[in-house]
């Protein structure tokens, strides 16, 4: 089916629509990596504190890591509907689910006021976390590529992108400032709290400019045309659900993503959070130290990704990705080795490279899952592909982690873990369609259209 090509009207409106998904994506990351930045330097003791040290982190990330299993269900339950009643919708519905449960983390009791309830309360708004930002992703990044034009699909799209580092600056700058003003005794006590609360603030923010912002031109025009061809019938048809008609016509493109994300999740996770824990306590930095590298190195990933994304908009989606994944694979026998020098330039550093490899593949990423699919499952496709692999790359990754570390002593294993992921990523962008420049109406009208409502595979390009 044609949509109508983009006019001027839907050009301005597009930076408000990278804003919204910006600041939107901006907020619910900050929630999320807040809750694994809190895991890695508080968790362990307020809510695991008969455990050794090493063991309290341990469990501590495994909480973080049960919060990715509830991203599939979001990625289900926000993929049909969003593909149903629309994208804008179902984002506000996300971020309320967010910035709530996340409040509720800085009013929980500890352990050692109610005992084991603690830590079960903890890992039920985990879960509540994990479905909210399992829907979250998909909606953000095809509001912007199905507002915005194809030849520059892979800027715009790559701007939702920067609420991960952005998200991430703004949790660990939060952090960093309480542990310099607080002491160890006043954070434990009280101040973990101030940043899980103020998710509150962060939430009416941005919902006053989600809720602005346009329904996808694309998705309605998509949605106008089912509802004429069904009055054309005189009947009311049965529409396959998005989840069917996805793992019947797009499952090739669906394990693409999934290999796709290997990599880039599991680089993240480590570099990011397991390197918070890695530094304070095997490294022996101070916990502002490991903090203000994080910070440092997501500010200039913030920088990088819409570069990335233009790069990508010039040279190829696939060309952008295999060198980061590439990147990040051999970096990983560096990184450690830096961070064990004990000084914190050389700490900022290994985080620093690892991010810009890391962002030649996420930048491009929002984009080329986008135009892996036709409209009517476009939300669904993206986010089954996004977040299962999630479940088998972000998830367990810091706590593979620490396991390895506590089993051998040594970070050379979990350098040979991060590079097993960049192999299989290698392998799932080679055998990749290269998408870019592709026309998202040219995909609806190439896909085939039955009776029952359902959508087809789109035309290789």
């Amino acid at each position: 089916m044609n949509a109508p090509a983009p006019g001027p009207a839907v050009s301005r409106s597009l930076p408000r629509v990278v804003a919204a998904s910006l600041i939107g994506t901006t907020i619910e990351w900050y929630d999320y990596f807040l809750y694994g930045t809190a895991a890695a330097l508080v968790f362990g003791k307020l809510f695991f504190p008969n455990s050794d040290p090493l063991t309290g982190t341990l469990l501590s990330f495994l909480t973080y890591a049960i919060g990715f299993a509830a991203r599939p269900l979001g990625a289900l339950v926000f993929g049909h509907f969003g593909d149903r009643v629309g994208r804008k919708r179902l984002l506000v519905v996300s971020l309320l689910l967010m910035g709530g449960s996340t409040t509720l983390i800085g009013c929980l009791p500890t352990y050692g006021s109610v005992g084991v309830a603690a830590p079960v309360l903890l890992t039920v708004l985990r879960l509540v976390q994990g479905f909210a930002l399992g829907g979250e992703w998909g909606g953000a990044v095809l509001l912007v590529s199905e507002h915005g034009d194809q030849r520059r699909r892979g800027f715009w799209a790559s701007w939702p992108q920067g609420g991960a580092p952005a998200g991430n600056l703004l949790a660990a700058g939060v952090l960093s400032l309480l542990t310099t003003v607080q002491s160890d005794d006043t954070f434990l006590a009280w101040g973990w709290r101030v940043p899980f609360l103020l998710s509150a603030v962060l939430v009416g923010v941005g919902l006053w400019i989600r809720l602005a912002v346009d329904e996808s031109p694309l998705f309605k025009a998509a949605l106008a045309a089912q509802q004429a061809r069904q009055a054309r019938e005189a009947r009311k048809t049965v529409e396959q659900p998005p989840l069917v008609a996805v793992l019947r016509h797009h499952w090739r493109e669906v394990l693409v993503a999934m290999g796709a994300r290997m990599a880039e999740n599991i680089s993240y996770y480590v570099m990011t959070t397991f390197v918070l824990a890695y530094a304070v306590s095997h490294a022996h930095f101070g916990k502002q130290s490991a903090l203000n590298a994080v910070l440092v190195a997501s500010a200039v990933q913030f920088a990088l990704i819409p570069v990335f994304g233009a790069l990508s908009d010039r040279v190829g989606r696939k060309p952008v990705y295999l060198v980061g994944a590439a990147g990040v694979g051999i970096w990983a026998f560096v990184f450690f080795g830096l961070v064990d020098t004990h000084s914190f330039g050389q700490l900022t550093l290994a985080v620093t490279v690892g991010l810009v490899f890391h962002s030649a593949m996420y930048a491009p990423q929002a984009a080329f899952f986008s135009e892996m699919f036709a409209t009517r499952m476009r939300y669904s496709g993206a986010s089954i592909g996004a977040q299962f692999a999630s479940v088998a790359a972000g998830a367990p990754a810091p706590l593979i982690a620490t396991a390895l570390l506590k089993d051998y002593g040594s970070a050379t294993p979990i350098s040979v873990y991060v590079a097993i992921a960049a192999v299989v990523t290698l392998v799932a962008v080679l055998c990749a369609r290269e998408t870019s420049g592709r026309d998202l109406t040219e995909v609806e009208a190439s896909a085939e259209v039955p009776a029952d409502g359902s959508v087809g595979r789109p035309a290789t390009v």
